[in-house]
């Protein structure tokens, strides 16, 4: 009797520690852990998202997106990412790399069809293409370029859009991202929030 007793007062006891530790963690730390990230960090808290001059969201400044036509060509008027390995292209679902070696023979064939690409697009020489505008990153979904391969872009979209060269050169440079005192990283820009802000002058 005393151990039947013994067995059912234990379940009673770890029961209640399970429903308790479930309350604590999963509903009240999950609560104000959230409630913090709404007052102190809202833009954050909701996936940094990007709104055009209507207020429509158009995509998350920690993902990056092809700005491409229906064919997957490279929509002329506007600054393109770098390449991206996840899925189809920026595919949230499926972040990865390539994981090819580097010395992988589909990898180095893959770079130099970019290459010619990417020198055809911006009419320069090979030798004058970034390494980010042939190389993805190991996420796929990097929403940054450096500033040197926005700036073999700027004529091109300048001349799409009829826009002076130094007004495009003066909105990367906006948009360029540069870390505290050079430490933690190279400059970068935003791709996504640059092509909204071409947009918005445009309107």
């Amino acid at each position: 009797m005393s151990t039947t007793r013994t067995t059912t007062r234990t379940l009673w006891v770890s029961l209640r520690a399970v429903v308790a530790f479930t309350v604590i963690t999963g509903v009240l730390y999950t609560a104000v852990v959230t409630g913090i990230g709404q007052l102190a960090l809202p833009s954050q808290a909701n996936g940094s998202l990007i709104r055009d001059d209507e207020g429509q969201v158009v995509g998350s400044s920690l993902i990056g997106q092809p700005f491409v036509d229906a064919d997957g060509e490279p929509l002329p008027a506007y600054f393109q990412p770098r390449p991206s390995a996840a899925g189809d292209g920026y595919d949230g679902g499926a972040s990865s790399g390539s994981n090819y070696g580097p010395e992988s023979p589909e990898l180095i064939a893959a770079i130099e069809e970019r290459l010619a690409q990417v020198a055809d697009l911006e009419g320069i020489a090979v030798e004058d293409v970034p390494a980010d505008a042939v190389t993805a990153s190991a996420s796929g979904l990097d929403p940054h370029i450096s500033p040197e391969y926005a700036a073999i872009q700027v004529d091109r979209v300048a001349e799409e859009r009829g826009l002076d060269t130094s007004v495009v050169e003066d909105l990367v440079a906006a948009h360029t991202t540069v870390p505290p005192a050079g430490i933690g990283g190279s400059p970068v820009v935003n791709v996504l929030e640059l092509n909204v802000a071409l947009d918005g002058l445009a309107g």
